[in-house]
């Protein structure tokens, strides 16, 4: 049982189990009530399975039985994900896990009702954080884009890396405040930068050897995918390209990967959060996050 029984005076601790393949039609569904705030959890399941160890950090479940009311994934991200009503409880249960292992993650993130009360219980012995983002418009749209898209916009090519990688570590650096080669020298950034453009999830408008526009889509499911690192090089903001390049990746992830395309933003940039209302995109959630 995942919730031990106790008297109306001690009321048990809801408690969390990890998944295994058995779990796995039951975690489809569960993420199929909101495909488009479940999309990276969705993607990595479509892609692995739930056997343990599968999806390449622990997956934990919360519910009756095999019935599912939420699960999370404990990796690099802590990504929780709960049915609506179920959030608090949930987090109890991820909460306790995540203590006794310790943190491990660099962020939190997520829907925000998932991840406000998980960050509550965490951050006495997890915190103070980096930085925190309570606030992200998830925007979707799951049409043609509004504006007409950039044509220069295009898949990189794998010979093209070292010219993407730099566009890449300012978007970095701008967005989370913190360079990703602080790491390993950057060598993991830059395996995960090329494995997008090996996959064909990379694109950009490179003129003379530079970057000028450039996002990723960093996951996909069958139902939806999420685009993340839209980036204008300095010398051509406030021209518009933000969001016709934006509509490009747009036509070619609604024509190439999933019918739905989705990011979050930063509630206080409204300059972009402007940008993707023209392009189409409505905001359909909300999400948050926690940066260590």
């Amino acid at each position: 049982m995942l919730r031990s029984p106790g008297s109306s005076a001690h009321p048990a601790t809801p408690t969390a189990r990890v998944l295994d393949e058995a779990d796995e039609s039951a975690v489809h569904r569960l993420l199929a009530t909101d495909p488009v705030a479940a999309c990276v959890l969705a993607g990595r399941v479509e892609l692995t399975g739930t056997a343990q160890g599968a999806v390449g950090a622990p997956l934990w479940g919360f519910g009756s039985g095999r019935s599912l009311e939420a699960i999370c994934l404990a990796g690099a991200n802590l990504i929780p994900f709960a049915v609506p009503g179920a959030e608090h409880a949930a987090a109890v249960a991820f909460a306790e896990r995540a203590r006794r292992g310790g943190r491990r993650c660099s962020t939190i993130v997520g829907s925000a009702a998932s991840v406000a009360p998980l960050w509550e219980l965490l951050a006495p012995s997890w915190g103070p954080p980096r930085d925190h983002r309570p606030r992200q418009p998830l925007m979707a749209i799951d049409g043609p884009a509004a504006v007409a898209p950039e044509t220069r916009v295009r898949p990189v090519r794998e010979d093209e890396l070292d010219v993407l990688l730099p566009a890449a570590v300012a978007m970095f650096t701008e967005e989370i405040g913190v360079s990703p080669l602080r790491l390993d020298g950057g060598a993991g950034y830059r395996a995960r930068l090329a494995e997008l453009v090996r996959a064909g999830r990379a694109l950009a408008w490179i003129e003379d050897g530079r970057v000028v526009f450039k996002a990723e889509i960093g996951a996909v499911s069958r139902a939806a995918c999420q685009v993340q690192g839209v980036w204008v090089a300095p010398a051509y903001r406030g021209r518009g390209i933000g969001a016709a390049g934006t509509a490009a990746v747009v036509e070619y992830a609604r024509s190439a990967l999933a019918p739905v395309v989705s990011l979050y933003v930063n509630d206080y940039n409204l300059a972009a959060r402007a940008a993707y209302r023209r392009v189409g995109f409505r905001e359909v959630g909300q999400f948050s996050s926690v940066l260590f």
